[in-house]
């Protein structure tokens, strides 16, 4: 083949058997077999695990080791490489701040309408950003949700202190902070909590007034336990621990931020309005009411961001995520969402000559969102992509440009190249994807 191909030769990564095998780039092309044939060993471990291994080489050791891993593949030869990008099904990272609306651009073009057109007018595109220091809500900080201490889970009132009622790390008989409650007189240390009076409770736990109030009043300086757990591990500048950052989720728990209600942002974000609405509203409108909404705008100084905004939308609506909205917090994504999200940001890049290496994007979808995830696989390799696809759906196997068989079984009795042809010739070639098709007529 040509050297438009990305060229491997005795590949035995994993299961593989010494495969050759020319790619042929700038195409759309299928990996079949049956699981654990070796289809993932020669698309992810052998060819996006070599790019991106070479990639990593041309940036100096300190850069390298804040960027990912890649183990070096058992391969004798591989040649035609191109820079690139992994569409897989696992979740999307735990950034706090990343939306379905940040990761797509979508949150970038809808705060450019709102700098634009709203009314009252607040201030440029980052007045409208939780990430930046004029937009964001000062009481929460851009999150759109306070961390508050859960008083609920620090004591065990079928317990006396000396027994442990206090469940806190370091407060239990023996721990560091246990004589400051036990030893100071104002409680019966042997004593259940249950059977204490509600006001020797409050005043364990918050000291102030209510400890003020106790017959025999705390040392002067007493901290309630509440007070205390604050000060050590939320009121602090200091970098925290691991087991102190355990400490602080196993106390604490997360609530919408009574100040912005969760829209993230400050008062003047919050209250400008197009179309009569906000930006926090349009956020939590599901992405089909919101393109159907942005379409309606109709002024020139915005078109281009309106046209960029609608495609974007459009593209998470084919895919069919068009229930989402763009205030949705990537972390709560399933796998198949967070992959087709992946692709639609994938659709407004720029890049070309880049090898996209997608793993089974039909799984969980209707079949008449398979037929738009395969339109946007078509468009990501008609603008000058490579796109490598793990996929045992004949629907997508039928649009590939080539299809790659790896088997014919499975663990040692697979990791060989059994076909390579187009999805026409596939069941004439008697192998087992072919002769499984043939069967259920679908060629």
């Amino acid at each position: 083949m040509s050297e438009r191909s990305i060229i491997i030769r005795r590949a035995r990564t994993n299961n593989l058997a010494d495969v050759d095998v020319d790619v042929p780039r700038n195409r759309l092309v299928v990996f079949a077999g049956v699981s654990g044939s070796g289809k993932s060993s020669l698309v992810f471990d052998t060819i996006a695990a070599e790019a991106g291994y070479q990639i990593n080489e041309t940036f100096p050791p300190f850069a390298r080791n804040r960027l990912p891993k890649w183990t070096r593949p058992d391969v004798e030869r591989i040649d035609g490489l191109t820079p690139v990008i992994v569409v897989d099904q696992r979740r999307i990272g735990g950034n706090a701040r990343s939306t379905v609306g940040t990761i797509t651009d979508s949150w970038t073009y809808l705060r450019l309408l709102f700098s634009r057109l709203s009314r009252p007018y607040v201030g440029e595109s980052s007045h409208f950003s939780f990430n930046e220091p004029a937009g964001m809500c000062p009481a929460c900080s851009g999150l759109g949700e306070v961390v508050v201490t859960a008083v609920e889970r620090f004591l065990d009132l079928d317990r006396s202190l000396a027994e442990g009622a206090i469940l806190l790390p370091g407060f239990g008989n023996g721990g560091y902070w246990y004589a400051q409650y036990a030893d100071i007189g104002s409680f019966d240390p042997g004593t259940p909590l249950r059977q204490w009076a509600p006001s020797e409770r409050e005043a364990l736990l918050y000291g102030g007034q209510a400890a003020a109030r106790l017959g025999r009043k705390p040392p002067k300086g007493y901290e309630g336990v509440v007070e205390r757990f604050e000060r050590i591990y939320l009121h602090t500048s200091d970098n925290l621990s691991e087991r102190k950052q355990e400490t602080i989720r196993r106390f604490t728990r997360a609530e919408t931020c009574p100040e912005c209600g969760g829209d993230r942002l400050n008062k003047a974000a919050r209250t400008a309005t197009v179309l009569d609405h906000t930006i926090g509203e349009m956020a939590r409108m599901e992405i089909t009411k919101l393109a159907g909404l942005v379409r309606t705008i109709d002024s020139a100084r915005v078109a281009p961001a309106v046209e960029a905004l609608t495609a974007r939308l459009e593209g998470m609506i084919r895919i069919g995520l068009g229930y989402l909205t763009l205030s949705r917090a990537t972390t709560t994504l399933s796998g198949g969402e967070s992959q087709r999200v992946k692709m639609v940001r994938h659709l407004g890049s720029s890049l070309t000559e880049m090898t996209y290496v997608v793993d089974e994007p039909s799984v969980g979808l209707h079949p008449t969102d398979v037929e738009s995830m395969i339109r946007i696989l078509e468009r990501l390799r008609d603008s000058g992509n490579t796109v490598l696809v793990v996929e045992h759906d004949p629907v997508v196997m039928a649009h590939a440009d080539q299809v790659v068989e790896l088997g014919p079984g499975a663990g040692d009795g697979g990791g060989r190249l059994v076909f390579q042809g187009t999805f026409a010739e596939l069941g004439k070639a008697g192998s087992p994807t072919g002769r499984a098709l043939a069967r259920h007529c679908l060629l």
